[in-house]
């Protein structure tokens, strides 16, 4: 900005980055509960919180690298704004420097310390108002609207499809891609002759492999219609990584979180948490040897683990390739820079992940060129719900989370969040990152 005010009895938090991961093998083993785990790749930290207390060291390797990358550029993009250098500034946050306002102007984080009704003074100022008139602010809701990604002239259409949450089976929710939805919206837009590329905005740390794989399909069949682009926003990784990494041309921000191309699956046997501490105990018959094979009550045997784990390397496989062709690196070398590992997208553009550095309008810009499109109009899916679904539609689930996030407070609705995403964990193979990674600035 071109001026930075501070509250005077305000403060700047200047203490760096961090990251916290949630560990769940005592509690289990507490509750005689036994995760069943397989997994390929040696960074592939998802399971973790179930086989570990703490982090293993890849993991500890990978979160260091990715979370570094992350803080420098961050010092870099600060120091070369503020007119200071980037050693100053990491001292402020190694030291505590930064405690009041007068701290924060000092080290030249910000400009001066000022109330409220001085600011507004000087945007008056700034923009002619009258002293005694009222500041014509406009909110950011409004401002979005106003911004096109281009003037909508022309019968040409680019497709923009917003991908964004964990990737489930089936239709999904809001908030998730689900694998069927996608597909068929995906082919929606490749079936429309009015649309001549499509970009897909991509901002998932993965889930299903199942559904991965299906929207991976759906974009290779249009790409040989019309050009596909990706933009990667804040995290498109593993399953996020997977359905993507086919298109023409992705673009990725420099501190987006990609790669992590890896593969696990989780059974838990609660065999004894049900028999032990809820006095339950479980009966039947069955037609084959397996047919109960990877169900919560019954451990699995050795056959049974030897059956899971080939799954989930078949999958892993079948993973590194659709890299290999769609990125046109050889195979073992996908795997050299693959194994689960998470990179940021400055580096993953020099492992060649990924094509360019660039935003979602930058892609948007690649793809009518490569359409050869001078005019046209940008149709966006999901198609943005009415007022009606807006107000009805996600009013109940949203008062049911504000409810419960008041009843639990923070940390207890963390947790609550965490104990669901359990449930898909369990529901077959998952190509997704650490599910509760959470990056505290």
């Amino acid at each position: 900005a071109n001026r930075i005010y501070c509250n005077p009895k305000g403060g700047v938090d200047w203490r760096g980055f961090s990251i916290q991961y949630l560990f769940f093998r005592q509690a289990l083993e507490k509750l005689d509960i036994e995760p069943q785990i397989f997994y390929a790749g040696k960074f592939k930290s998802a399971t973790e919180p179930f086989r570990a207390e703490q982090m293993t060291e890849p993991n500890r390797v990978q979160s260091s690298v990715f979370l570094n990358d992350i803080y420098n550029r961050f010092l870099v993009q600060v120091a070369a704004a503020r007119n200071t250098d980037t050693a100053t500034l990491h001292r402020c946050a190694n030291d505590l420097l930064i405690q009041s306002a007068d701290d924060a102007i000092k080290y030249k984080l910000v400009d001066a310390a000022e109330y409220d009704d001085v600011v507004k003074a000087e945007i008056k100022r700034l923009t002619g108002t009258d002293s005694s008139e009222k500041i014509n602010f406009v909110p950011a809701a409004k401002y979005a609207k106003s911004v096109n990604y281009k003037d909508d002239r022309g019968s040409d259409k680019i497709a923009l499809i917003y991908a964004q949450g964990d990737m489930v089976d089936g239709k999904g929710e809001k908030g998730e891609i689900g694998g069927d939805t996608y597909r068929w919206l995906i082919r929606k837009a490749s079936m429309d002759k009015d649309i001549k590329a499509i970009v897909v905005r991509v901002n998932s740390g993965g889930g299903s492999a199942m559904a991965s794989e299906n929207i991976w399909r759906e974009l290779a069949v249009t790409k040989k219609k019309k050009p596909v682009i990706i933009s990667f926003g804040d995290y498109a990784a593993s399953g996020g990584y997977y359905m993507s990494c086919g298109a023409d041309s992705i673009f990725s921000q420099p501190s987006t979180l990609t790669g992590s191309i890896g593969v696990f699956s989780i059974v838990f046997n609660m065999k004894k948490f049900f028999g032990d501490k809820l006095g339950l105990t479980f009966d039947g018959v069955k037609t084959a040897a397996h047919a109960d094979m990877a169900t919560s009550v019954n451990p699995m045997n050795e056959a049974e683990k030897r059956f899971m784990q080939s799954g989930v390397d078949s999958t892993y496989q079948t993973f590194l390739a659709r890299v290999s062709e769609g990125r046109r690196i050889r195979t073992a070398l996908v795997d050299s820079i693959a194994q689960g590992r998470v990179w940021t997208g400055l580096r993953a553009i020099n492992l060649g992940l990924v094509d360019k550095l660039g935003g979602l309008q930058d892609a948007v810009n690649c793809a009518a060129g490569m359409a050869k499109l001078k005019e046209y109009r940008i149709k966006e899916y999901p198609e943005p719900m009415g007022w009606w679904e807006k107000l009805f539609g996600g009013y109940k689930n949203t008062a049911k989370l504000q409810a419960a996030k008041e009843e639990m407070g923070e940390q207890g609705f963390q947790l609550y969040t965490s104990m669901k995403k359990l449930q898909q964990l369990a529901a077959g193979r998952q190509a997704r990152l650490p599910f509760d990674m959470n990056l505290d600035f």
